[in-house]
């Protein structure tokens, strides 16, 4: 009497059909990777991407109010580029732009680096000053814009009539003379952005080790030999995060010169953020509004560009 045996299959092959496909997992890594991608760069290209490209376009053509209605834009070739290029209004507002931006940025940096180290000590009620020195910045730019317009009126303004009071003259035109218009807009800017670069240098001070301050002054070094030394270095990742969202900020700032000056008198205050709203919703030329628009997304990706590969350069 013979006995059957039944042969199992190989432990080896029945790990072999059910082991995962390396390349099929890849796939899913990738799949996975896009699929928290994806949001971020559909709302870039929808919010971001489409209006920079519908901008440039629109700055060859003839655009007006009553595109709206025909939907006809015919293309003008660079005639508008050449007539934004070729008005003296132009180059006035450039220049007001690059002094606006850059004395904004030197004030309120000082001006916040100083604040930062003096509230960086203890002292009684320094939590409390420092949250008060918030409110500048915490209040809309418009409010701002109108309260200072009120304070700097040449005839009922609160800073005129101190000045009277102390003897010092209280008729300044603060915001209707062509030779103070800027410098006043300018002031009130550096007010405002001075919450801002303290909170952030004042983070960054926090960070800095007590133990070498504390080397310093074994080596002699004098408080501003330290702050040179050692503060001053240690901030240069902040300092420049500060500089860079600063001036983001300011070249394309608009609001606090419309509630102040609207762009005048005499175009005194004209920047290239005013510009642009003058000629596409003023005169509604929307053409000619791309085209400065353009030139100052241009001027942000320039700065953009130079800060990237500053950047790139110190981390190698």
């Amino acid at each position: 009497m013979t006995t059957s045996t039944v042969t199992a299959p190989p432990a080896a092959a029945h790990r072999k059909d059910t082991a995962p496909d390396p390349a099929r997992a890849r796939r899913r890594r990738r799949l996975a990777q896009w699929g928290f991608v994806a949001p971020a760069v559909v709302f870039m290209l929808l919010f971001f991407g489409y209006p920079l490209v519908r901008n440039v376009v629109m700055s060859f053509q003839h655009y007006t109010p009553k595109t709206f209605f025909t939907g006809e834009a015919p293309f003008n070739g660079a005639d508008n580029w050449s007539s934004v290029f070729q008005d003296a209004l132009f180059g006035k507002a450039l220049r007001h732009t690059l002094v606006f931006t850059a004395g904004s940025l030197l004030g309120q940096f000082c001006i916040g680096l100083a604040l930062a180290v003096f509230f960086n000590r203890r002292f009684p009620l320094g939590g409390v000053l420092r949250s008060l020195m918030l409110l500048p910045w915490l209040v809309p730019m418009v409010v701002s814009g109108v309260v200072w317009r009120r304070v700097l009126d040449q005839d009922t303004g609160v800073l005129n009539t101190f000045l009277d009071t102390l003897g010092l003259g209280g008729h300044t035109p603060w915001l209707t003379s062509p030779g103070m218009a800027l410098l006043s807009v300018i002031l009130v800017n550096i007010w405002i952005g001075i919450p801002f670069n303290m909170v952030i240098l004042y983070g960054g001070l926090q960070e800095i080790p007590k133990e070498l301050y504390e080397a310093a002054s074994l080596d002699g070094a004098s408080a501003w030999r330290a702050f040179r030394s050692v503060t001053l270095p240690m901030l240069k990742p902040v300092i420049t995060v500060v500089l860079v969202l600063g001036f983001m900020s300011t070249v394309k700032i608009l609001d606090l010169i419309l509630a102040l000056t609207d762009g005048g008198p005499a175009d005194a205050t004209q920047t290239l953020g005013t510009l642009t709203y003058q000629n596409s919703f003023v005169e509604l030329d929307f053409g000619a509004g791309a085209v400065v628009g353009n030139v100052l997304i241009l001027i942000s990706a320039v700065f953009a560009v130079f800060y990237l590969r500053a950047n790139r350069t110190e981390g190698k």
